[in-house]
């Protein structure tokens, strides 16, 4: 098998672009607000209701204490003040309800869309991203990192919103009450502006180091699981234990770092709110030592301002969850920017009649790089089955890969019935073309959907291509037939019969274009003869490109091309090339010995 391409020559990985802002993650997401903009500002009307009547209760206490107390107090002020505070409470305690329920439709149909647009773009995009970027790293962006975005949605639009506002009418109302007192609170808010900032681009820094510790982690836990069976064979616990506690070591260095800097900003906030408090209590006493504020004005003013200290902190504590949230933005709207792969001119493909044609082919994995094809030239006519053989790392699968368009040649053409492959739309393409593969995929569903994946699947056809298989004999024996899950990636099968439920689909799809890279590599000597039988009758009428290191499973082919570094060194029927006594025959002489031994 070819080499893949090196990281370095791929496009950057996802979320490694230009750092996110507020503003701009705004922008992004006004398209998916925009259709719920009645129901976010409803949300909006209802936390400033809520944050009005925050302002409501100081405003009560004023005339209770001033009016309410003593043998001369008011009978307004002592029954109308009361019932006053319960209606405020109940106006308050259903703004609260409404609000949290339309924020969470909002930013629960945000996500949703979000979501979905991430996996639409993640399934269209080009091969060479998902060669790129691991699966623990997509994961987290579509399942995880987008619940960053919903939790800033919520929390800081509540904290914006619901918390400013709050400050805003308090500070009304104690400029009503005393304006002098309030210039003193009024020089609070640059102090605390300027020392957000400061905190805010270390955060931001911190939050996209941890990101990508966070991915690098969970890589090393997908590795893991993905290949238990070697690490316990080599007794390589220790080796990944150590490599897991190094790398989780490092996050949690990450996220203290991040700790003590978004920690940084509440005390200090406070330590000022309390050197205020201490100026506004002695300016008070001396006002009311000359008669200019009342015993209610002035526990109206300091409850107010206390007040002010609690919407403050919140809007200070909201500073760190947002600089994550920006991090995941980046991440988040990286993968919805990822190009996807060409859709090609749009010219449908009904049914191909399977004439191939490579011209000049070349292809290299970026720019630079070195070339994995050259000058690669043969045309295949309809039915007739082209092997392709030769060394590992020759181009063999390279060469298949570039006729469904997984890869665009670096030069030449590739031609479907006379057509460039760029000319036809790239689904109409593929639909002419089965594959399979010696890396055999399977879903975690059943076997018959496996079997019909990408179309609806028909039990009778299911059963026929099956038998063809050789595995309908092993199917029909489970508890629940072909309606029996096959388990993560086929777990409940044998490696032989994973294979034969992969030709199996190929023979479902009824392509008149077949790639078969090693597909009977799996199969014992019993079921090979069957599946090979089965796939002669399959290859009837149709194009077939065979990659067989076996020899011996192509010798029946029409033409064989024989490919070192990248290029056709020889090409004839097995009998020809084993004449010439060049590469090929040295390659079947090899495996004769082996088999021999």
């Amino acid at each position: 098998m070819s080499k893949q391409p090196h990281q370095s020559t791929l496009s950057k990985p996802i979320g490694t672009g230009q750092a996110s802002s507020p503003a701009s993650v705004g922008r992004r997401l006004w398209p998916y607000l925009k259709p719920l903009l009645g129901v976010a500002i409803a949300a909006v009307l209802t936390l400033a209701l809520v944050a009005a009547t925050e302002a409501g209760i100081p405003a009560l206490l004023k005339p209770l204490l001033d009016h309410g107390f003593g043998t001369s107090g008011s009978p307004i002020a002592k029954w109308l003040v009361p019932a006053a505070v319960i209606g405020l409470s109940l106006v308050r305690a259903l703004a609260q309800y409404a609000s949290g329920y339309l924020l969470q439709y909002t930013s629960n149909k945000i996500l949703l869309e979000l979501r979905i647009k991430m996996f639409e773009r993640m399934i269209h995009a080009s091969v060479g991203f998902f060669q790129r970027e691991t699966a623990s790293t997509v994961i987290n962006a579509i399942v995880f990192e987008v619940n960053q975005i919903l939790n800033v949605l919520m929390g800081v639009l509540v904290t914006a919103v619901r918390d400013s506002l709050t400050v805003v009418f308090l500070l009304g109302y104690l400029f009503y009450l005393n304006w002098r007192l309030t210039l003193i609170v009024a020089v609070l808010l640059p102090a605390i502006g300027w020392l957000v900032s400061k905190i805010n681009r270390r955060l931001r820094r911190l939050n996209r180091e941890s990101q990508l510790l966070t991915n690098e982690l969970s890589y090393i836990v997908e590795e893991t699981v993905g290949g238990y069976k070697v690490v316990k064979v080599h007794n390589g616990e220790r080796y990944e234990m150590d490599r897991f506690g190094e790398m989780s070591r490092r996050l949690r260095g990450y996220q203290m770092r991040m700790v003590v800097h978004g920690g940084l900003a509440q005390p200090l906030t406070q330590f000022l709110a309390s050197i205020a408090l201490a100026i506004v209590v002695t300016i008070a006493v001396v006002q009311a030592s000359h008669d200019q504020t009342t015993v209610g004005g002035f526990v109206a003013f300091v409850t107010s301002m206390l007040l002010v200290i609690s919407p403050l902190k919140h809007l200070i504590d909201v500073n760190q969850p947002l600089q994550r949230g920006m991090t995941a933005a980046e991440l988040i709207f990286g993968l919805i920017d990822e190009p996807a792969e060409p859709v090609g001119g749009g010219k449908p493909l009904d049914r191909a009649r399977g004439e191939v044609e490579f011209r000049s082919v070349s292809f290299t994995y970026g720019p630079g790089g070195r070339p994995i094809l050259e000058n690669v030239s043969f045309s295949a006519a309809p039915g007739e089955m082209i092997a392709l053989a030769g060394p590992s790392g020759s181009g063999k699968t390279t060469l298949v890969n570039l006729l469904p368009r997984f890869f665009d040649p670096s030069g030449g053409q590739i031609l479907v019935d006379g057509v460039p492959l760029a000319d036809y739309d790239v689904h109409a393409l593929r639909s002419q073309i089965a594959l399979v593969s010696q890396d055999v995929t399977l879903f975690n569903d059943t076997v018959s959907n496996n079997v019909a994946y990408g179309q609806k699947a028909d039990r009778e056809r299911v059963e026929k291509a099956l038998r063809a298989a050789n595995l309908w004999d092993t199917i029909a024996a489970l508890p629940e037939g072909m309606d029996t899950l096959v388990g993560d990636n086929g777990m409940k099968l044998s490696g032989g019969q994973r294979q034969r439920l992969a030709i199996a689909r190929a023979i479902y799809k009824d392509a008149p274009i077949l790639i078969l890279d090693e597909a009977t590599s799996a199969l014992d000597s019993e079921s090979e003869r069957h599946v090979q039988a089965a796939l002669e009758t399959l290859m009837a009428g149709r194009t077939t490109l065979v990659i067989a290191h076996r020899l011996s499973t192509i010798e029946r082919a029409d033409r064989i091309l024989v490919m070192e570094a990248g290029r056709i060194v020889e090409r004839g029927s097995h009998q020809q090339l084993l004449e010439q006594r060049g590469l090929y025959a040295h390659l079947h002489q090899i495996q004769f010995q082996q088999n021999a031994a």
